[in-house]
């Protein structure tokens, strides 16, 4: 079997698994083997999917979840990379941080949430920090042990080279940590999207999160369904932007 046949085969199964899992759930549903008061069923879901889609109100929450997620992710990833290279190239900064990183790192970033809501308020401060904060963590870590990773002949290479501080993080830890840091800022994506919608669901009135507990409230699992779904969708959305990047970044990861 060649590759090409190979590839259109995997591509297929992609496509059919779904397909098969929502063509299993509608089964079950309409021969009451699960209860669709409960957990509804592909087709019901459709059709308050289009009505939504529709009138623009799913298209408005989208946005506003999307933009609370880029700004939180910008603000989480940006510091994270730069304190993730100075611990990585910096023994006396690594010594300094990481302790405070490995102490509060497992804290959950939701039992934190009444604290934000008193610093920040019920703005959009609040959500984009508590989304950042998520992010901050696992781009900071997977960012330090990408530079911790790199071969030490390339350190000692630019330092007999008398490279000066900025040539360090620009031309060797930046360039040697990128795989790690796609790595972390992949993580961080799916941490962001887990915290806006429990941030929206606390203090919102817009967004997939307030969309989602609106739905529980009334009690409307179709509804609940199409904000889940949606949920998913901009993840995977977002997975595939930062691949491109990532292959436009780093080109010969592919290959490997």
């Amino acid at each position: 079997m060649n590759e090409n046949t190979k590839s259109k085969i995997f591509r297929i199964l992609s496509i059919l698994s779904p397909l098969s899992i929502l063509l299993l759930w509608e089964l079950l549903a309409r021969l009451s083997v699960v209860d669709p008061r409960l957990v509804s069923c592909p087709s019901a879901i459709l059709k308050t999917f289009v009505p939504l889609m529709m009138s623009g109100q799913l298209f408005y929450d989208s946005w506003v979840s999307i933009q609370r997620v880029f700004w939180g992710f910008i603000a989480g990833s940006l510091p994270g990379i730069l304190l993730g290279m100075s611990m990585g190239l910096s023994p006396i900064v690594r010594s300094a941080v990481e302790p405070m990183i490995a102490a509060t790192y497992p804290i959950p970033k939701l039992a934190i949430m009444p604290l934000i809501l008193l610093l920040f308020g019920l703005g959009e401060t609040s959500k984009i920090f508590t989304v950042a904060i998520g992010v901050f963590y696992l781009v900071v870590i997977n960012t330090m042990a990408g530079v911790m990773g790199i071969d030490k002949i390339y350190l000692d290479v630019a330092k007999n080279f008398g490279a000066s501080r900025k040539d360090f993080y620009l031309t060797v830890a930046f360039p040697g940590a990128l795989p790690m840091i796609f790595a972390g800022l992949k993580l961080g994506m799916g941490m962001a999207l887990i915290l806006i919608v429990a941030a929206e669901m606390s203090a919102a009135k817009a967004g997939i999160g307030y969309m989602i507990w609106r739905s529980y409230d009334m009690f409307d699992i179709e509804q609940m369904f199409v904000a889940l779904i949606t949920l998913s969708i901009l993840g995977y959305i977002f997975s595939i932007i930062l691949d491109v990047v990532e292959r436009w970044v780093l080109p010969w990861k592919q290959y490997s």
